[in-house]
């Protein structure tokens, strides 16, 4: 399923427009996801336009975002709850744009990768299978993965695109695809 214009916002953006078939978002002041660790604080006030996910799925997306303050970020996010989630997307940190995920289960934990500047459209993938939960960035033709991450297999979702800006409001984003689907094989994720 591509867009869905049935999609609902939680925590609309400071303005939205579709534009010959890409969305275009610029976000509000300091809204953020993140749960407790090390910060301390707990955050759950990101945009994110969302619909049901099946039990098994992969999410797709693809964009480019304007990043220039300190955690600006956009991308995908899985959710079950206020305590159960997982975006991952760019993230901008002090002057450097990352590949990053956080996966969150009770408490936030973050990882991420240094992307070359400048960061253009960015293609990732989401894939949820069983108690398992793989993010994918698309490099030069090739999915790879950077994440293999556990998930409660119990806990429905809704699954879409995010973005925020923690530190300022004004963040430009461009959707340009995003698709939600049946589960891609697992074998491109198996090892020999």
């Amino acid at each position: 399923m591509r867009w869905d214009r049935e999609m609902q916002w939680m925590s609309p953006p400071k303005s939205v427009a579709w534009v010959d078939g890409e969305l275009r978002v610029v976000t509000g002041l300091q809204g953020d996801f993140w749960r407790g660790t090390y910060y301390g604080f707990h955050h759950h006030n990101g945009h994110f336009l969302h619909q049901p996910a099946a039990s098994e799925f992969t999410a797709e997306l693809r964009f480019r975002a304007a990043f220039s303050a300190l955690y600006d970020q956009a991308g995908l996010m899985i959710r079950a709850d206020e305590a159960h989630w997982i975006k991952a997307g760019v993230e901008h940190v002090a002057g450097v744009a990352y590949f990053a995920v956080v996966v969150t289960i009770g408490m936030s934990d973050w990882s991420q990768m240094a992307l070359p500047l400048p960061v253009g459209v960015i293609e990732l993938r989401v894939s949820r299978s069983g108690d398992a939960v793989w993010v994918q960035y698309l490099d030069v033709g090739t999915w790879r993965m950077c994440r293999l991450a556990y998930f409660p297999p119990d806990l429905a979702v809704e699954v879409g695109p995010m973005c925020c800006s923690p530190s300022r409001d004004g963040l430009s984003v461009r959707f340009l695809h995003y698709e939600l689907g049946p589960l891609e094989t697992k074998s491109a994720y198996q090892t020999q």
